[in-house]
């Protein structure tokens, strides 16, 4: 199975170290820095190479350019991906629906992901859809290669950018909300190593509870909140902070943020 990526930038490059760990893979990497590229073809034990060898070579071909380049990069390998018939285009641009390209490449396979930030520790959050030309095994086989990358859920296109402001933004977010914990934590009297490793390990461990229990938010957060207590009086200060609507209100101006990108 041989897999390209064409832009080996910090979500390309997340992206192919977890791909480069699933078995039976051959991994190619294009990029227009030659430095950055070959330095993470050393690192993966990939073969550099150029765009168009990609297209006309690889099972699935990754797009790891920014949204403004993606029309010239598919134009300058248009020729080698639509002989290479087989061939899987994977793109993470940002506001580029599946009809963009299913337009420029009419009779090519084309998948669109929004991967977050957290595959490049095989923790991420990768929503997908696929196009009307990708199969079953296609998909199978994609979900194989991506299973190094973090948990990966099947979308409607419509739901990519709702599910984009929650979990390719929200990173962003919860690393604001881990640096105030610790802000407080100092000025508690801690050292800063200690309060930041007390907020990280507390955040791990408070969306394990989640997941693990089932529970709803709030009641986990009620039966830390003794009647009385030290958590309630913090909990009501965040709440006269209005934390809960902030928290919401980024995620809303996230998404519509996303639109106005898409032009939608």
């Amino acid at each position: 199975m041989k897999i390209g990526f064409i832009g080996c930038g910090n979500m390309g490059g997340a992206i192919a170290t977890a791909v480069s760990k699933s078995k039976g893979v051959e991994l190619y990497l294009a990029d227009y820095s030659t430095d950055k590229r070959d330095a993470l073809a050393a690192t993966l034990s990939a073969t550099p190479c150029t765009n168009k060898e990609i297209a006309a070579e690889c099972n699935f071909v990754f797009l790891g350019v920014k949204p403004g380049v993606i029309r010239s990069v598919l134009e300058e390998i248009k020729s080698e991906i639509s002989s290479n018939e087989n061939a899987v285009i994977v793109t993470m641009a940002a506001g580029v629906p599946l009809s963009t390209l299913e337009e420029m490449l009419p009779q090519t396979k084309i998948i669109r992901i929004m991967p977050n930030t957290p595959v490049a520790v095989g923790c991420g959050m990768i929503t997908w859809c696929k196009g009307a030309r990708v199969t079953d095994c296609d998909a199978k086989t994609f979900s194989s290669i991506m299973s190094n990358a973090g948990r990966l859920d099947l979308v409607s296109e419509s739901q990519i950018d709702a599910a984009t402001a929650v979990a390719g933004c929200g990173p962003a977010f919860v690393y604001m909300f881990a640096e105030a914990l610790s802000d407080g934590g100092v000025k508690c009297g801690l050292t800063r190593d200690k309060a930041m490793d007390y907020a990280v390990q507390t955040l791990i461990g408070a969306a394990e509870m989640i997941r693990k229990t089932g529970k709803h938010p709030g009641q986990l957060k009620d039966e830390v909140c003794s009647p009385g207590g030290s958590t309630i009086e913090g909990v009501h200060t965040l709440e006269d902070g209005a934390f809960r609507s902030l928290a919401a209100n980024a995620v809303i101006a996230a998404y519509e943020k996303t639109k106005k990108l898409a032009g939608k």
